[in-house]
């Protein structure tokens, strides 16, 4: 997953000690905003409130084309001129696997932005961790953490982090059994096709999935001008333009096809996509995939694209 310009605090691929003690120093701070963008959002929200298979009415929320027209309200629909679906309280806790790419070139961070991608993908996780434990589901992070239902399952999840083993690359997801659903949280900028020829197996599978891409602003906006070094933080590997601002088009065509790819092969899989930009606040995205997993529909904001 190949990133443009400078990484923060570079640490070569040999030296894997260095990059985990990073890593393990940065978790600590994650949490702790973490937590706070977590009270900030669930205020005035009502737990495990949420759409399922539960006995007891929740709400009435308009009809939306393709669902059953068993569970429309026809009372309640011949009130006005919508039609009206009876959503009920969802009961049962179930599993909701959390994970975060590690990937070198999550480390990037332009003067642009005011966190790191590896930064906010964590702090992401851990406030989506603090949520939901305290909705009483359980949460996992694979090949980090088995499922937990505790209410400071965030703070478990940042221990288990700081001393998990550096890995790239989607996650091993063997484990992962019965009604989940599966966060994953990165930059994605491998190619579409590579991304889902790793994430339509765990759809055949019956994984229901939520994706939150990260972005740096620079690499959306490509502000290069002049004589320009990139390097490739999984590689290693330069590239220097000498003028870099007459690439500057082709490149947005590309990275944002790329973009609209994803999100719509996501859609086709029934999986949802959210793109979140560092610049913004984290609760943009915290949101946006949060009523998603409550199942109900997200509207686009700035920080939190749809």
């Amino acid at each position: 997953m190949a990133s443009i310009g400078q990484i923060v605090n570079p640490t070569p691929g040999s030296d894997a000690l260095a990059r985990a003690r990073q890593r393990a120093s940065l978790v600590p701070d994650c949490l702790v905003e973490a937590k706070r963008i977590a009270n900030s959002v669930i205020s005035g929200w009502h737990g495990r409130r949420k759409r399922g298979i539960g006995e007891n009415f929740w709400q009435f929320r308009p009809y939306s084309e393709g669902e059953s027209l068993s569970r429309i309200d026809w009372r309640r629909s011949a009130r006005d001129d919508h039609t009206y679906i009876r959503d009920r309280e969802w009961e049962a806790a179930h599993t909701v696997w959390l994970w975060a790419d590690m990937s070198p070139s999550m480390m990037y961070k332009s003067s642009y932005a005011g966190a790191s991608k590896e930064s906010r993908a964590l702090v992401i996780m851990l406030a989506l961790a603090e949520i939901l434990a305290r909705s009483g589901e359980r949460i996992g992070c694979p090949g980090v953490m088995e499922p937990v239902s505790a209410r400071n399952a965030a703070e478990r999840l940042a221990t288990a982090l700081m001393h998990a083993p550096l890995t790239g690359g989607l996650p091993d997801t063997a484990m992962i059994r019965g009604w989940s659903e599966l966060v994953l949280i990165g930059d994605f900028l491998d190619s579409s096709k590579a991304v889902m020829d790793r994430i339509a197996p765990l759809a055949r599978r019956g994984l229901r999935g939520h994706v939150i891409e990260v972005a740096d602003p620079a690499e959306e906006l490509f502000p290069y001008n002049g004589r320009t070094e990139f390097t490739d933080p999984e590689t290693g590997d330069k590239l220097t333009s000498g003028r870099a601002e007459n690439v500057r088009e082709a490149y947005s065509q590309a990275y944002f096809a790329r973009r609209d790819d994803l999100r719509q092969s996501l859609r086709h899989l029934g999986w949802t996509f959210v793109s979140h930009r560092t610049d913004h606040l984290a609760s943009e995205a915290l949101v946006a995939v949060h009523m998603y997993l409550s199942g109900m529909p997200a509207k686009a904001t700035h920080g939190g694209q749809l």
